[in-house]
């Protein structure tokens, strides 16, 4: 029987040396083998374990649960955020109300490419939007997933190097394996019926789509919000406000003299 991954997280009650032993020999008593194991959060545990069968895993939480030095958290099978937590050490913050919102920091950014490249490795279509100020990595996070993912990334509309604004494709970069990349405020500017048409094309191809500025973009297409599978909001610090308004955004950035920006 091939063995199945679980996911198992708890909460230290009684900090003891010996601890983490404890729960070793527990798991090595019921034959459920360690895959990997990090600390999640302040005082938690997370552990991806593989168990030959769901007995074992019954078993296992119901002696959990009778330990007074560790409270049980999650006993499940892993969740993408579970794996990314396990491996970088903290889970991923996801909105409260939203939950196809998620945020990180700058300082962040290698979880947040992590977090991307799993989402580029999904089959079909996926839309994703990602927010943030410029210069907080966005781009640059976008494409070096592509490249973890091993997909061919293509610029629809961005200003990464140099204004880019496409309004047709050659044959073969209408691929599955592309991921396209547009800039819904370089987008939303252009009054060029061919560079709307094509992104019209773009989000019939069965492929990766990532949009940075979702909002400016769906004040301009007849796209929603609601269309994207997965919101990211990426800031140079927890608490750092998102700002679409260009006026106000310039000033903040460059003092209120200029009146325009390069996005």
């Amino acid at each position: 029987m091939e063995k199945k991954e679980w996911y198992l997280e708890y909460e230290i009650q009684k900090n003891r040396p010996g601890l983490l032993g404890d729960i070793s020999s527990l798991l090595g008593m019921l034959s459920i083998n360690i895959v990997t194991i990090n600390g999640v959060d302040d005082g938690k545990r997370g552990l991806l374990i593989r168990a030959n069968s769901d007995e074992q895993i019954k078993r296992l939480e119901s002696i959990l649960y009778t330990m007074d030095t560790i409270k049980l958290i999650k006993l499940r099978v892993p969740h993408l955020r579970d794996r990314l937590a396990v491996r970088h050490g903290r889970y991923i913050q996801r909105d409260a109300d939203d939950k196809k919102t998620f945020r990180f920091v700058r300082h962040e950014l290698g979880l947040l490419v992590d977090f991307m490249t799993e989402l580029y490795k999904l089959e079909g279509h996926r839309l994703i939007g990602i927010r943030g100020m410029p210069r907080v990595g966005k781009t640059e996070s976008i494409i070096a997933a592509s490249v973890s993912a091993n997909k061919r990334w293509l610029l629809v509309s961005s200003t990464l190097l140099k204004q880019t604004i496409r309004s047709s494709l050659i044959q073969d970069e209408y691929n599955e394996n592309s991921l396209f990349i547009i800039d819904g405020i370089v987008s939303s500017k252009q009054m060029n019926e061919k560079h709307w048409q094509l992104i019209r094309e773009i989000m019939r191809i069965p492929a990766v789509k990532v949009v940075e500025h979702p909002d400016a973009f769906i004040q301009s297409t007849e796209y929603t919000i609601e269309d994207f599978d997965y919101i990211i909001e990426l800031r140079h610090e927890p608490d750092e406000e998102i700002i679409y308004d260009v006026r106000k955004r310039n000033a903040l950035l460059l003092g209120s003299e200029f009146e325009g920006f390069d996005f």
